[in-house]
């Protein structure tokens, strides 16, 4: 029955869709460099965004097929899973109530000024807003700081790949030179000090004993909390709560997504990542801002130039983009549809076993603006309204914060009003 109902929507995708393919290569035959699909006309737009509409309505194993390379191993998009909490660090309230205040207190660095929220700020989708961020003493880091939401769904954290776990991660910024600088005994000792907290510890472990094995659960049990709650105007129209949630330009940008503009190589499954690395011409070896990333973390040659491939969930407010944090949106789907930059070897880099090697699957697209406009349109529908996060009152600190709560001031996560 569904193949006799869609039969002629499919065609009609088909069809508007050749109107761009074969003109888009009759143009290019005659050019060095892909030119863009020619425009469809208003009308042709609108009906190709109600036949996708009404595609993309039915069930995701009804869709039309992704366009991946070989070997990719794809997973549909659609509602993220609730997270999962490891087995000897299981959720409980009052160890997420310690994490989140631990997160936002200073005491956790050596200089006693910077918090995990310093880089990790929630009015900012849990990112900082910099090209990169700022370490100790205000020494300007290496990488841009990706946001912590949905965290708990990834495979490998940081841009390289260096922690596999929430609880590996939450450490290494703390006790790094470069970024919190804290020392472990003394950091154990302050926190230690202050009586609120053993008693805090207490009610989150059975005991007061405070080391950094307990930061480190109590902070990735918090941060497992920072996760999409399925409100985005993707989400809504995939769970079929609200058909219209998405425009008609989203519409036509989820198909792109998809299909011709590649993106699923690499976005795919519902956090939009395939929690792996790959190359984007983007390393700068052998100049300036050089960095290799992932190689550093497994010294194989193959690695070198590679960076985590980051969810795209609430992707339009976590700007700036790339592990340097260089690009704003609309410069990295320009990139992207010209395939990304490709690096040349000098002459003394011919024999060089480590000259990076950019990602196979990053192709020229040859997307008109209108494509490029449709494809803005569907991350915009990735993003969730915005929901406030009050910094707790730390404990044996007075603050502001510490007042006694109002009736109407006691939801940490409202949704903001403005």
């Amino acid at each position: 029955m569904r193949l006799v109902r869609y039969t002629p929507v499919l065609l009609l995708v088909a069809l508007v869709g050749s109107i761009a393919s074969v003109a888009s290569q009759t143009t290019q035959s005659t050019t060095k460099r892909a030119a863009p699909r020619p425009m469809l006309t208003a009308e042709q737009y609108k009906l190709l965004a109600d036949a996708l509409r009404g595609v993309y309505s039915e069930p995701p194993e009804t869709w039309p097929a992704p366009h991946v390379d070989p070997g990719v191993a794809f997973r549909e998009l659609g509602p993220l899973p609730k997270v999962e909490y490891p087995k000897d660090n299981p959720y409980t309230k009052e160890k997420a109530e310690l994490g989140k205040v631990l997160f936002f207190d200073p005491r956790l660095s050596g200089s006693g000024q910077m918090a995990c929220a310093s880089c990790h700020d929630p009015d900012l989708a849990w990112a900082d807003g910099r090209t990169v961020s700022f370490g100790h003493e205000r020494q300007a880091l290496r990488r841009n700081a990706p946001s912590l939401l949905n965290a708990g769904h990834n495979r490998f954290q940081f841009w390289d790949g260096r922690a596999e776990t929430l609880e590996q991660q939450a450490l290494m910024p703390i006790l790094a030179d470069e970024e919190m600088r804290a020392s472990p005994q003394i950091l154990v000792e302050r926190i230690a000090r202050v009586p609120e907290y053993r008693a805090v510890f207490q009610s989150a472990f059975g005991d007061d004993a405070i080391t950094l094995d307990r930061i480190a659960k109590a902070l990735a049990t918090f941060e497992r909390t920072i996760a999409s709650r399925g409100r985005s105007a993707f989400d809504q129209f995939v769970t079929g709560k609200n058909p219209r949630a998405m425009s008609d330009a989203a519409i036509r940008g989820l198909h792109l997504f998809r299909t011709d503009a590649r993106c699923v190589n690499c976005h795919h499954g519902p956090n939009f990542t395939d929690d792996y690395f790959h190359d984007l011409g983007l390393s700068y070896y052998g100049r300036k801002l050089e960095d290799l990333g992932r190689y550093n973390v497994t010294k194989r040659p193959q690695d070198v130039g590679r960076f985590k491939t980051p969810s795209l969930r609430n992707v339009t407010r976590t700007a700036p983009y790339m592990h340097n944090g260089l690009f704003d949106l609309d410069g990295v789907l320009n990139m992207y549809n010209a395939g990304m930059g490709t690096l040349r070897r000098k002459p003394a880099q011919l024999n060089d076993p480590l000259f990076p090697t950019k990602s196979p699957h990053l192709k020229e697209l040859g997307l008109n603006k209108q494509d490029l406009a449709d494809l803005r349109a569907f991350l915009e529908s990735l993003e969730e309204p915005r929901t406030r996060v009050r910094a707790p009152a730390l404990p044996g600190l007075a603050s502001p914060s510490s007042r006694p709560a109002r009736d109407d001031d006691d939801d940490d996560d409202a949704p903001s009003r403005g």
